[in-house]
């Protein structure tokens, strides 16, 4: 099992076309979209039903989380300054280059990242929007762990 891309869940998509989820891509408040890091021990998967995009299920369960008690939270860490916008048949969904852990964090064995609403509960609680590749283990010890998203955003959609 490993990761090997970095994608946006089909079913999210899916769901808030077809107005299933409330999903907001443009609410920057804190706390509605958490990055929860993930080990090697996960295969994700693109195409899996909306429940199972979620955070603590399937493939995203808390066992297979990476997080310091102190500095990076089981759960994940809120995106901050969430923007999502328009230009030239461009759909992009941004954020700044954050969450970022204290200066003291301690993370070991972290391959990845689930994006996350923790405000929907339909049709599932935390319905997961995308997941991040690190290209490789990512570590940390008694230092800072920052994100840091593409110049083109979480994700891009050309129409």
């Amino acid at each position: 099992m490993s990761w090997s891309a970095s994608k946006i869940f089909v079913a999210t998509i899916e769901d808030m076309l077809e107005n299933t989820t409330a999903i907001d891509l443009n609410d920057a408040s804190a706390g509605v979209f958490l990055a929860a890091l993930f080990d090697n021990d996960i295969t994700p998967d693109q195409t899996v039903t909306a429940a199972n995009t979620a955070y603590n299920v399937g493939k995203w369960a808390n066992t297979n989380e990476v997080s310091d008690t102190t500095n990076w939270d089981a759960g994940g860490e809120p995106l901050t300054s969430v923007v999502f916008t328009t230009a030239s048949n461009v759909l992009t969904w941004d954020a700044a280059n954050t969450p970022q852990s204290g200066t003291t964090c301690t993370l070991a064995n972290v391959y990845g990242c689930l994006v996350y609403c923790a405000t929907i509960s339909t049709p599932v609680d935390n319905q997961g929007v995308t997941f991040h590749y690190f290209g490789g283990v990512q570590s940390v010890t008694g230092g800072t762990f920052t994100i840091v998203w593409h110049t083109s955003g979480l994700f891009t959609l050309t129409l």
